[in-house]
């Protein structure tokens, strides 16, 4: 089912309307004989499928997802979000948010601090300083640049906005602890990369780092989830 885009709403790429990597891509990450062996493993799994399934959401609300999901559960993070449609609109936008007095936002389950985040992203959205209509143009960096400079936002959210939001095909978010856990296991080390070294190690899959990324999450993912012996 085709979700349509609201009025006045800046959308976010859909993989149906962004370009996939290159039919290259595997071929060139191949090349390191380790990342080869997880790109076998996956042989036949959508590393993409995740994304696919998801319903539609603008980059304003992928935004507010972020900073309302810090550091609580997913269960959690999804009731306030819901709460919060509830009371400022859906879709939410950066008029429904700032039209509501901070002490509404906080009875919907966000602590005082997310309130003043969620009101700055917002106020950035409508005066240009947060430019969400002019994704496309902007590179990697400009987007983080602007991403960062919003309170409560910081690298490691702008690189997965700009990963699984904007699917860019060259990010690593080396700050993700459970990527750079997934590259010890890669390497056999025995302690977890700092998150240099996970950045050096990761510039070999250029320019496919957001597809190494995905091999990586998905071999993580699988290596801590029980497998059932056969019957």
């Amino acid at each position: 089912m085709t979700v349509g885009v609201p009025d006045g709403v800046p959308a976010s790429p859909a993989l149906s309307t962004v370009d996939l990597p290159a039919a290259g891509a595997p071929e060139h990450l191949r090349a390191d004989p380790r990342l080869a062996e997880v790109i076998a493993a996956a042989d036949g799994v959508d590393v993409f499928a995740w994304e696919k399934a998801r319903p539609w959401h603008s980059p304003f609300e992928a935004l507010v997802r972020a900073i309302a999901g810090q550091q609580i559960s997913t269960f959690a993070a999804a009731a306030i979000y819901r709460r919060l449609v509830t009371l400022a609109g859906d879709p939410l936008t950066p008029q429904g948010v700032l039209a509501r007095p901070p002490e509404e936002l906080r009875a919907a389950g966000l602590s005082g601090r997310k309130v003043g985040y969620l009101r700055d992203l917002a106020e950035r959205t409508l005066d240009g300083r947060l430019q969400l209509d002019r994704l496309d143009e902007l590179s990697d960096e400009q987007v983080r640049t602007q991403l960062v400079a919003v309170s409560g936002i910081g690298r490691w959210s702008a690189d997965m906005f700009l990963l699984f939001e904007l699917h860019r095909p060259d990010v690593f978010p080396a700050g993700d602890l459970g990527l750079r856990k997934a590259v010890q296991l890669l390497d056999g080390l025995d302690r977890v990369p700092a998150e240099r070294e996970a950045e050096a190690r990761s510039e070999r899959w250029r320019p496919y780092r957001s597809l190494a990324t995905r091999y990586l999450f998905w071999w993580l993912y699988r290596a801590r989830t029980p497998v059932a012996p056969d019957s």
